[in-house]
């Protein structure tokens, strides 16, 4: 159980003043993880910190020798071009470091100058992935993006009757993860239209989004022993943005008896930015599953899971078209939904994905599977969007659209907002769609 501190003061105010902005996705109470170096330098990637529109070299900041103690075993931990050996590190460490960087930032410290020589303007930097990937799953925890789905293939029985039971996933391809920023062409795979007589190699017509959150393992656990659901919170680090882009008509194809393949296996892009599983804590609110459904069997259900298991995130989509581009109008709303709607919560993801024995490690990557809310507005992919390449979805611009065409740029938004003034956000997680390879 993550418990409030100082670091949540809704009140705290940090020295610098771009924290402070009420339309910063990195207040003082947030100190989000990434790995970056000065853009087209030669010098190597390494952790930092954001801080408003900065970020704190971590590097630097333990040559200038402000932290002791437990604060400094974190630092240390971080002092690689990945956060795979401070995600390895107890939870105590991680919440050792955040207060002790909460402390240097906010107004009054006394390591103002030695902590302000540590800063890189986010506006010239350039990302990698925040952590190495080991492996990678993919959950199918929105009902309402079950249900839709499973209505346009199977309109008589759109859940299958062990969704309610069990924590739905497949375990996805961690080669092809890239960070925001990364684009990727049209994938090509076997296709079989309706009416054909044979399959055939194209590239995807029905390119789509889906729109996700990462959780990103820090300890993991022992083979043959699982994670029980109140102490899952000791092994997450942290939250991201995932967008995990599918081929919808080869999907069709090859997904039976086994699952998605080369469907998903081209490209999944991730924010740069992992938001610490302790900031968010203050945005946690109850899950309740309906009385009606099956109640979960007893590992994947306790009173506090009941009590702050979900969070209020609230999630949007944006698309920005070559044409948008050329005009300078602004990417086109797609969706706006939130995360407090998903089937399972986060902890009961890892307490099923461990009841078996299966060993998680630092750096492994769940993600939630497409978040949909209960609204048709809040659609988590154009496959719901438009019902199945049915009816076409008018942009701001007036462009049309029932998949992803080339040249499309998809921007994923996060952020927690209590209502007093202070944002929790996650950046932007974006990629563009290029023309397939000939």
């Amino acid at each position: 159980m993550v418990e409030l501190n100082e670091t949540h003061d809704p009140t705290a105010k940090s020295w610098l003043d771009s924290a402070n902005r009420a339309d910063t996705d990195f207040p003082i109470q947030n100190l989000p993880y990434c790995s970056f170096k000065r853009r087209a330098s030669e010098e190597g990637y390494r952790v930092g910190v954001g801080i408003g529109d900065q970020i704190i070299d971590l590097k630097a900041l333990a040559c200038s020798g402000v932290f002791s103690g437990s604060p400094l075993k974190g630092l240390e931990a971080s002092l690689q071009s990945q956060l795979n050996l401070l995600m390895a590190q107890p939870h105590e460490i991680w919440c050792s470091l955040r207060l002790a960087l909460f402390r240097a930032l906010r107004q009054g410290a006394g390591e103002v100058e030695r902590v302000r020589e540590c800063l890189v303007p986010q506006q010239e930097v350039e990302y990698q992935l925040p952590c190495q990937i080991g492996d990678y799953t993919d959950f199918y925890c929105s009902i309402h993006h079950a249900t839709a789905v499973g209505s346009l293939f199977r309109p008589d029985n759109p859940l299958l009757p062990n969704y309610k039971w069990i924590p739905i996933a497949y375990h996805g391809r961690s080669s092809s993860i890239v960070v925001s920023g990364q684009n990727f062409h049209r994938p090509h795979g076997q296709l079989f239209p309706p009416g054909s007589e044979y399959p055939t190699l194209a590239p995807c017509k029905r390119l789509d989004y889906e729109l996700e959150v990462g959780i990103l393992i820090g300890g993991g656990n022992t083979l043959g022993r699982s994670i029980p659901l109140d102490e899952v919170d000791k092994h997450i680090f942290g939250y991201c943005l995932l967008n995990d882009w599918s081929a919808r008509d080869i999907q069709a194809w090859e997904y039976q008896p086994l699952g998605p393949f080369l469907a998903k296996s081209f490209a999944s892009t991730l924010s740069p930015w992992i938001v610490t599983n302790e900031a968010l804590a203050p945005y946690r609110c109850t899950w309740n599953r309906p009385k009606d459904d099956p109640q979960p069997l007893v590992y994947l259900e306790s009173p506090f899971n009941r009590q702050a298991g979900a969070f209020d995130m609230d999630l949007q989509v944006l698309l920005e078209t070559d044409q948008m581009r050329k005009q300078g109008c602004e990417p086109s709303q797609l969706s706006h939904t939130n995360f407090r709607h998903c089937y399972w919560t986060t902890a009961q993801m890892v307490a099923h994905h461990t009841v078996s024995g299966c060993n998680l490690q630092p750096g492994d990557l769940l993600g939630s599977g497409t978040q949909s809310g209960p609204s048709p507005e809040e659609a988590g992919s154009l496959l719901e969007l438009s019902q199945g390449g049915k009816h076409q979805i008018e942009l701001c611009n007036g462009e049309l659209r029932t998949f992803l065409e080339d040249g499309d740029t998809v921007i994923l938004r996060g952020w927690c907002d209590s209502g007093n003034g202070i944002r929790i956000g996650f950046g932007d997680c974006r990629g563009t769609v290029l023309p397939a390879r000939c």
